[in-house]
């Protein structure tokens, strides 16, 4: 039977995934299949593929998290998002996945359609308004692992931290096993973050989501998947290295790694529970991390 994700952080060993997104042509699909065996070989505890705003993925996400149960050794994590969808659409979701075998889901409100993350956010008539609802649905259905999303900047929404804490503790209590960070730079918000929750009384297991910046371009990208502010001490050091010259990209490619291994290796030592890589779809960056991270002592 498929493991959980539920089951993994009970082991009491830092868990290790990695996310993907579905792709939309033939180039992109060869490209996700290389990066997830290449990555295979590292024996993740699970991976996970994205779900895009308004149920834009909805297909793609489905059907490579089922050939992913099926076709590999790997743990699948399906993302599901409420976002322009009926209660009867989301039960057939989660219904086909459990019949490929997946047992994991993160369930996520979801971003409105389009690429600004602050554009008015719209329940479906006869859909859900709140993330926490979508868990209590998926737990309905079936024995699912049911993961969250947490946000050490806090959410875009929010008015301020407190809120923010109240409305992910929230998540928690309608049956959420475990949460998975936006991406972030700072293991200070992490750990604040974390501080916060436990204030609550809340100890559900809080994975570090980490992106390695690998080119420039890509942190305008960043900023505008996240909602967040890319870290101005670290856009300097960034453009610092930037240039037209190959030996300026693998510098910048480079000072990437570097800065994901160091927080890597800070939020291990401050006892996370897992790190869970943003790959876009590729592999290298992240295998190069892990192995900087190999030989630390928590490390498998």
């Amino acid at each position: 039977m498929t493991r959980t994700v539920r089951e993994l952080l009970q082991q009491g060993r830092p868990t290790w995934s990695f996310e993907f997104f579905p792709p939309r042509t033939p180039e992109a699909e060869r490209q996700l299949w290389t990066a997830l065996r290449e990555l295979e070989r590292l024996q993740p505890s699970f991976v996970s593929v994205t779900y895009g705003a308004g149920g834009t993925t909805r297909e793609g996400t489905v059907s490579v998290t089922e050939r992913i149960a099926t076709d590999t050794t790997m743990t699948p994590l399906a993302h599901l998002t409420a976002v322009d969808h009926s209660v009867a659409e989301l039960r057939q979701v989660v219904s086909r996945l459990a019949a490929a075998g997946v047992r994991n889901l993160l369930a996520l409100r979801g971003d409105p359609p389009g690429s600004d993350p602050q554009a008015e956010w719209i329940a479906h008539p006869q859909g859900f308004r709140y993330a926490s609802e979508l868990v209590e649905l998926i737990r309905s259905m079936g024995d699912f692992s049911v993961g969250v999303a947490a946000f050490p900047e806090r959410h875009p929404r929010s008015r301020d931290f407190e809120t923010d804490a109240d409305m992910f503790v929230a998540k928690c209590r309608a049956g959420a096993d475990f949460a998975i960070t936006q991406m972030f730079f700072r293991a200070e918000d992490y750990l604040r973050l974390r501080d916060r929750v436990s204030a609550r009384g809340c100890d559900v297991p809080i994975i570090a989501g980490v992106m390695p910046v690998t080119n420039v371009t890509s942190i305008n990208r960043i900023v505008q998947l996240s909602g967040q502010a890319f870290p101005p001490e670290l856009a300097e050091r960034f453009a610092a290295l930037d240039g037209d010259r190959p030996e300026d990209k693998a510098a910048v490619r480079a000072l990437g790694v570097e800065i994901a291994t160091e927080l890597c290796a800070r939020l291990l030592a401050d006892g996370v529970p897992g790190i869970h890589f943003i790959t876009m779809n590729r592999s290298t960056a992240t295998r190069e991390i892990y192995a900087n991270l190999a030989s630390l002592p928590v490390v498998r």
